[in-house]
């Protein structure tokens, strides 16, 4: 069986993102057998320049989108009902700060690097639980550490990793190539290098768009 190769780019500060990726999972519970597939998670910050400590969630947003409070909240509230439909459980008061994620991303390619996609994938939902579900800073080092913990990996490496610019420039290179493919928005899923869905799409597109390529490379 041909394997497709998923690149799936997106920030843990993005809640489509966690949406997204609870969508595709649900996709490949309905392809099953049918497809083989490799997930790869890629760097991209919403939030490149927040500072330590962050910001206002309502703050943040209405500033950035010039929505009202009472509009944001609403979003808030319809982003927690469409997450609890793909089986993603948010914090039921949401998140009350935004976060740079640039640490966050750097372990993710740490976890890739010398550990594999398995162990990338496990640490990317414990970090999306991080942020989304318990709520928390993930720009603190002791809330990354516990996730790392969590997800079954060494914090001894991923401590030392945090405490110097080890994986910094990798992350901002591949951050670079994705901006430069047009990525401006996330969740970006491309297929096999060659096909984009852009957004938490429903899982039976993300099932068809698979079954799609695996076929086109039996061909």
């Amino acid at each position: 069986m041909k394997t497709v190769h998923i690149d799936f780019v997106s920030d843990i500060a993005c809640p489509w993102c966690a949406i997204g990726l609870a969508s595709l999972e649900k996709a490949l519970s309905v392809v099953g057998d049918e497809v083989n597939v490799e997930i790869h998670f890629q760097p991209f910050e919403l939030n490149a320049h927040m500072p330590l400590g962050g910001q206002d969630v309502i703050e943040y947003l209405t500033e950035k989108y010039g929505t009202t409070v009472s509009q944001v909240k609403a979003n808030q509230e319809n982003i927690r009902n469409r997450a609890a439909e793909m089986g993603f459980l948010f914090h039921p008061e949401g998140r009350k700060r935004v976060y740079n994620t640039f640490h966050a991303h750097r372990l993710l390619h740490w976890a890739l690097a010398e550990h594999g996609l398995e162990a990338q994938y496990k640490l990317k939902k414990e970090l999306f639980a991080t942020y989304f579900t318990l709520a928390v800073s993930v720009d603190d080092p002791k809330n990354l550490l516990d996730a790392v913990e969590r997800s079954g990996l060494s914090i001894d490496r991923a401590r030392a990793i945090l405490e110097s610019d080890e994986f910094a420039q990798a992350v901002r290179d591949q951050k670079k190539k994705y901006t430069e493919l047009g990525i401006n928005s996330v969740p970006a899923i491309i297929l096999d290098n060659k096909y984009m869905i852009q957004g938490a799409q429903a899982p039976e597109l993300f099932a068809s768009a698979m079954r799609d390529c695996a076929q086109e490379s039996e061909s």
